[in-house]
């Protein structure tokens, strides 16, 4: 019993990846705007759009594709009228856990089948995006016809307009 114990625990030793026990197969990206309230869409490498929202925000994407060394690839795009639109690329990338670990502890079936093709390899990089929209020096907020205002808050005015505000009080 002890010796069945002992070749069970072996086999299930060689049959596992470092990355594979220590990471996981989705991560967390937050995303941030100044200013605030950004749209925000991502697609992934295949133009599959994978989520749509605002800023602030958090989301969770998968790292791996499914496929063997299937890293996932995406586009980050924050858009807000009156200012520039960004495009932000995120790409998976191996890891600390894959690249030592397996080394380190001779994994070789971890490094060369498990790991790749359970995704935990992989860290998505950036790990976070805090994006500066730069405004759009032909924006206005000035929707209307009649001749009517708009109130907008000052962090939301571009500003290479702010110098021609006038204060009303």
């Amino acid at each position: 019993m002890l010796k069945r114990t002992m070749a069970l625990a072996v086999l299930a030793a060689a049959l596992t990846g470092c990355a594979t026990i220590m990471g996981s197969p989705t991560q967390t990206l937050p995303i941030g705007s100044t200013p605030s309230d950004a749209d925000i869409m991502i697609t992934d490498e295949s133009g599959i759009q994978v989520f749509a929202g605002k800023t602030p925000t958090s989301v969770t994407l998968n790292k791996s594709t499914g496929r063997y060394w299937g890293g996932k690839k995406f586009t980050v795009t924050i858009s807000k009228p009156g200012y520039k639109t960004q495009v932000i690329p995120v790409a998976a990338g191996a890891n600390g856990w894959y690249i030592a670990g397996n080394l380190i502890f001779g994994g070789l079936i971890g490094w060369f089948v498990v790991d790749p093709l359970s995704g935990n390899m992989y860290t998505l990089s950036p790990e976070s995006v805090a994006s500066s929209l730069p405004a759009d020096a032909t924006a206005h907020n000035n929707k209307t016809s009649d001749g009517s205002i708009s109130i907008v808050l000052l962090q939301d005015v571009p500003a290479s307009l702010r110098e021609n505000l006038v204060r009303v009080n």
